[in-house]
């Protein structure tokens, strides 16, 4: 992860959260998503995978708990990467950085 952050990274969607009573292998929890995070070095970082399910003991209002819990381990790990957390529906649209929009359109 640290070689593609080191190539320059816009925006990174990183899944952070599972559905089941644990993280199976391969998931990310909030904490290891803003380490993954703080290794890519994106601009932007949209959590993934999150808020469509509702874990063993979780109650309806906890399915936002997720992304608030990465926006706030991202701010303490990768302060430099902006957390863009998307409802259901949600777009994101990728403003141009201050060299693409220097550089002119269809460059």
């Amino acid at each position: 992860m640290a070689e593609i952050g080191e190539r320059g990274l816009d925006v990174a969607l990183l899944p952070i959260w599972g559905w089941g009573p644990r993280l199976p292998p391969g998931h990310l929890d909030p904490e290891r998503a803003a380490e993954a995070t703080r290794l890519l070095s994106p601009r932007v970082v949209i959590p993934i995978h999150w808020g469509t399910y509702l874990r063993a003991a979780m109650r309806r209002g906890d399915l936002e708990a997720p992304a608030r819990e990465f926006a706030a381990a991202v701010a303490r790990t990768a302060p430099a990467s902006e957390v863009v957390v998307l409802r259901p529906g949600e777009a994101f649209r990728e403003s141009p950085t201050r060299d693409d929009a220097a550089a002119g359109p269809g460059t």
